[in-house]
């Protein structure tokens, strides 16, 4: 039952169809199944000549790209285990990893992580070679090859090892939000049951003529368990390899299907609303009649009803005047887009609903191979996290603690048998961590981290998340961390949109000198304090933001300020920027 199997399936269903997508230069290429088997297979083989063995550790170091991919399932077939680390990780960090997992070959996708590779293995006895993923020029050393040349004489013949239920397909290490990155056990059967409880949940039709863009890192379980179930159905999958072009390559790729974190439905989200804003009153009558027309039809389809032939001609009108146009710069084709990382504003899939783009937004863990919950097509509750997926088992704990059991549960944590012990209940429930809470027909709110829930020093009772997504719904805030625990009020460190943000300095005639200057003018200051009036006019007098700080820079992955799912580390954050913190409760301000 290994998870590969659909390599050899797949071959013989699809002969002729295009199994992967990605860009050589300026031109996207693609390979056919038979093909993309045959480069998967001839890397197997290779990895066998070099050593790797069944249950070894193999690393892929990399931004996404079709040698991220191959690898991956070249490892699988072979029966070693896969061992992704973050593009984005430092050599501190990718030492810790590779160390932990005494991983024997590592695929490096760019100079940096080569040198950090090529640092460690100087200094390893388990890492034996370095792959680099793309033929460039490399400053390249002994025991490092190019992936092209790793793979040019191997054979194309291979038989795919067989794998239990419970053997180890992959290591996972949680970026996590606190303390050291565990490697989390996911085996063949928890794939294999993820697979089989999202096909029975959704019911996909023709799912095999879909197109799947891989826009997250497929380090974190949310992509590679999306991207391995898409390939598994015989779609489609498009790798991109520089999420700074995500806008570009929509309209170039046009992907019918695509996993995204909240942040990004924020932007899109926002960026319409200023763009309505600042247009005419006939442009603003006109979005708000589509938009009205568009909720009423989603809402309809949502309850699963049918669409009066009149409503349905009124959003055909408002589609072409209104909709189309923000959906070509997604590419045009996008209509099913899972979301998970984080929570996401009901305002925000309420409008994508309207669209006709349903965010399928689901709730998960990397320990628990992903999606434990998600929307269905029909009779989900915006401001939830949907409902159980296939053997999934749910409830209520101490502290509201959410409890899961089922075939997605990890096996464990690698080599730490007692951190394992701690996430689990005496009866085998799974500690998630989170806070939660359902409805009656089963739906799943999440009300925060456990970790993160604050009580201020007056005894209320603050949850971080739902206050920093309200504010960075905003155009003008990219980043916001909510501080609360102990003090006598809710305060923020507010990260502005420094493109939009711009457009309000040239307008106030302000000459721009550096970021951190234009953060502290009191007319920036003002701007900002009005807006967050505006923002939270909704919230509870304790829940508001009283007092806040704009920072001059983005906080950043590659400082460990931010998870590579653009989480908040709010302890690093708390301890790095205390005095600043602190200031916002001086005497003589509160």
């Amino acid at each position: 039952m290994n998870i590969a199997d659909f390599l050899n399936v797949n071959a013989k269903k699809y002969p002729y169809k295009a199994a992967i997508g990605f860009k050589v230069r300026e031109d996207w290429k693609e390979l056919n199944w038979p093909r993309f088997r045959d480069m998967v297979f001839k890397t197997a083989n290779a990895l066998r000549d070099a050593g790797i063995a069944e249950n070894d550790c193999v690393a892929i170091y990399s931004d996404n790209s079709a040698e991220w991919i191959t690898m991956d399932l070249a490892v699988l077939s072979l029966g070693a285990v896969t061992v992704p680390i973050y593009s984005t990780s430092n050599r501190e960090q990718a030492a810790y990893i590779l160390n932990d997992s005494k991983a024997k070959l590592v695929l490096a996708g760019n100079q940096e992580q080569y040198d950090s590779c090529y640092a460690i293995l100087e200094k390893s006895s388990d890492l034996q070679q370095i792959i680099l993923a793309k033929k460039k020029d490399w400053i390249k050393k002994d025991r490092s090859v190019y992936f092209e040349d790793f793979i040019k004489k191997s054979s194309p013949k291979f038989e795919i090892c067989p794998k239990e239920e419970d053997d180890v397909a992959t290591l996972i290490y949680t970026s996590g939000t606190t303390g050291v990155p565990k490697g989390v056990m996911l085996t063949h059967g928890n794939f294999r049951e993820c697979f089989k409880a999202h096909f029975d949940f959704f019911k996909f039709r023709d799912f095999e003529r879909e197109h799947s863009l891989a826009f997250l890192p497929l380090t974190h379980v949310f992509e590679r368990s999306w991207t391995l179930l898409c390939l598994s159905g015989g779609v489609k999958v498009t790798f991109l390899e520089n999420t700074k072009l995500i806008a570009h390559t929509l309209t170039e790729v046009k992907p019918t299907m695509m996993c995204a974190v909240p942040r990004f439905y924020q932007k899109i989200y926002s960026g319409v609303n200023d763009m309505v804003n600042e247009g005419s009153a006939s442009k603003k009558k006109i979005f708000a009649w589509a938009l009205d027309v568009g909720t009423q039809v989603a809402e309809r389809k949502r309850q699963a009803k049918n669409v009066p032939p009149g409503l349905s001609l009124k959003n055909a009108l408002a589609n072409r005047l209104v909709f189309a146009k923000i959906k070509k710069k997604m590419g045009g084709k996008l209509w099913f887009m899972p979301c998970g990382g984080a929570s996401i504003s009901p305002e925000v899939t309420r409008f994508f609903d309207a669209m006709g783009i349903h965010i399928t937004v689901g709730y998960g863990l990397t320990e628990t191979t992903a999606t434990l919950t998600a929307f269905p097509f029909t009779h989900y509750r915006h401001g939830t996290a949907g409902i159980s997926l296939g053997d999934t088992q749910l409830k209520i704990g101490e502290n509201n603690e959410i409890l899961a059991k089922g075939s997605g549960i990890m096996k464990g944590y690698y080599n730490k048998p007692d951190e394992t012990a701690a996430v689990f209940t005496a009866d085998g429930w799974f500690k998630t961590g989170d806070a939660g809470e359902f409805d009656e027909q089963g739906n799943l709110t999440i009300t925060d981290r456990i970790k993160d829930l604050m009580k201020t020093s007056n005894g209320k009772y603050v949850a971080p998340q739902p206050i920093e997504n309200l504010l960075s719904n905003n155009s003008l805030i990219e980043q916001v961390m909510v501080v609360a625990e102990g003090k006598p009020y809710v305060s923020a460190l507010i990260v502005p949109n420094f493109e939009n943000l711009k457009q309000h300095v040239e307008q106030l005639s302000i000459p721009f000198s550096s970021w951190k200057e234009i953060v502290n003018l009191q007319q920036i200051k003002d701007l900002y304090h009005q807006k967050l009036e505006e923002i939270q006019s909704g919230l509870a007098g304790f829940e508001k933001v009283k007092k806040f700080e704009l920072m001059p820079a983005e906080f950043e992955i590659s400082n460990g300020e931010i998870t590579p799912t653009l989480k908040i580390k709010r302890n690093i954050l708390l301890r790095k920027y205390e005095s600043l913190i602190e200031s916002m409760y001086d005497a003589k301000m509160g």
